[in-house]
């Protein structure tokens, strides 16, 4: 007798019960095995509910083997689910891993997927098993290296920030973005957006007494030359040593989550 090889999305088989349910737990993990995307949270949906019931109204279920879903014990056991179910499901993660999965088991409901002895499909799994393994230690070795080469680096700005803690010196904002490697607006626009600066009225671009109590910035009295008043005065922000290290640590861990978004998105 033929044996039908199993769906295999992103290198993960989809195993089937002896109704030929879908198993659901494959399914999550094929799809990068995100926590919130589970079998468990699509499970709670009222919308889930509502299409399961319609499925075993439909269907005039005789007995729980006829059922759409069912929880299964065992290596391979898990929540399977009826086809339109995992579609359904598959739908719920992201609409490109709803695509991929309705063509993959359209292949297999059709007989495409060509056929391979069991114990053929046990060492394929177990070769990618391997492979998998090995890709996940070489891109950890990888960013152990970059955590190094990126400690290196900043051991000069840490030693420099640090210098200015100790000291009294005060900076405009101007210069603290040359300090800090960026332009004057951006760094207006990033203590504005992350609540450092106010961003209305009269007092636009001043920090919050609560920063000025903490020692980060201070206000200074200007005076310049308006066209038409004359001599004019205003305040300036000024941002102090202890300040300029709170901010370039802000922006440091900004920029790594950021990274590691973009990794894992490259990884998924």
């Amino acid at each position: 007798m033929e044996t039908r090889q199993l769906p295999v999305i992103a290198g993960v088989t989809i195993y089937t019960d002896a109704e030929g349910r879908f198993n659901l737990n494959a399914l999550h993990q094929a799809s990068g095995g995100n926590p919130n995307n589970a079998p468990g949270q699509w499970l709670r949906l009222k919308s889930t509910e509502e299409l399961k019931n319609e499925l075993i109204d439909s269907t005039n279920c005789a007995d729980l083997h006829s059922l759409p879903i069912a929880k299964k014990e065992g290596c391979q056991g898990g929540t399977f689910a009826d086809k339109l179910l995992a579609i359904s499901y598959a739908g719920w993660i992201s609409p490109s891993f709803h695509l991929k999965v309705n063509r993959v088991f359209a292949d297999y409901q059709s007989g495409k997927l060509q056929s391979v002895a069991p114990e053929e499909s046990d060492s394929h799994l177990m070769a990618r098993a391997l492979k998998v393994a090995d890709r996940q230690i070489s891109e950890k070795n990888r960013l152990i290296h970059q955590q190094q080469q990126q400690i290196q680096q900043d051991q000069p700005k840490v030693a420099f920030y640090e210098q200015m803690v100790a000291t009294d010196q005060e900076v405009s904002v101007q210069e603290a973005a040359k300090m800090l490697g960026t332009g004057e607006k951006r760094l207006f626009y990033f203590l504005r957006e992350y609540g450092y600066l106010i961003n209305h009225g009269k007092k636009w671009n001043q920090p919050y007494q609560r920063y000025i109590d903490q020692g980060f910035f201070t206000l200074r009295p200007g005076i310049f030359k308006h066209s038409t008043k004359g001599d004019t005065g205003y305040v300036k922000t000024f941002i102090t040593g202890k300040g300029l290290v709170r901010i370039a640590k802000h922006r440091r861990e900004i920029e790594i989550r950021e990274q590691m978004a973009r990794r894992q998105e490259r990884i998924a």
